[in-house]
């Protein structure tokens, strides 16, 4: 990894109170398409790693149970936390939290994470979904920047300096590995998209 979790937390914190305003179309996209295949039942618990300012778990809250909200940047969360008071949402608990120390001690059925697992080097990828795995999810909804085939330097949707996106192929194969089948591939951009992994109910699914 470029950066540790640390300096990542440091980078966003700088930019918090502006972060919203910077989206994106395809971040946008792959926001909304995380929200719709996440689906949560009412009684469920959602797991949103790097939340940041919450969006996706604050679209989640209406039809959850409870969303965990984990970013390693105070000022994300604040931010979140802010939105969450002006919206009257008392579901969602926006605390410090990161890929693979999640800091969840309570069961969890739905894992979100939107544009964040690409700061992580391949391998601690595939540590960050061998840790979701152990939660016991039924099912995980990554959007993220992802390489559907060769990445155009020209144009990347990174930044080289401190990211490191992966393949699809090798997402599907450490999403396969940790006892997930991806169900959904939904490209938003050649280096963007949204996997839908899904775990059976022979694994414990509810």
């Amino acid at each position: 990894m470029t950066k540790t979790p640390e300096d990542h937390g440091k980078r966003f914190d700088e930019i918090a109170a502006e972060y919203d305003d910077e989206e994106s179309p395809e971040y946008r996209a792959c926001a909304d398409l995380v929200i719709e295949h996440a689906d949560p039942k009412h009684v469920e618990t959602v797991l949103d790693i790097g939340t940041g300012t919450g969006a996706i778990a604050l679209a989640l809250a209406d039809d959850a149970g409870v969303v965990l909200g984990r970013d390693v940047s105070e000022g994300m969360l604040e931010q979140g936390r802010e939105k969450a008071a002006d919206r009257e949402v008392t579901n969602v608990d926006f605390r410090e939290g990161r890929f693979r120390k999640p800091n969840v001690d309570t069961e969890v059925h739905i894992v979100t994470s939107n544009f964040a697992m690409h700061h992580l080097s391949d391998e601690e990828k595939r540590e960050a979904i061998d840790v979701i795995a152990e939660l016991g999810a039924r099912k995980f909804v990554l959007g993220d920047v992802m390489f559907f085939g060769e990445p155009d330097p020209d144009e990347p949707f990174y930044s080289p300096e401190v990211d490191d996106p992966a393949t699809v192929g090798m997402l599907t194969d450490a999403l396969t590995d940790a006892g997930f089948s991806v169900t959904a591939v939904e490209p938003v951009h050649e280096q963007v998209g949204v996997l839908v992994a899904e775990r059976s109910r022979e694994d414990g699914a509810e």
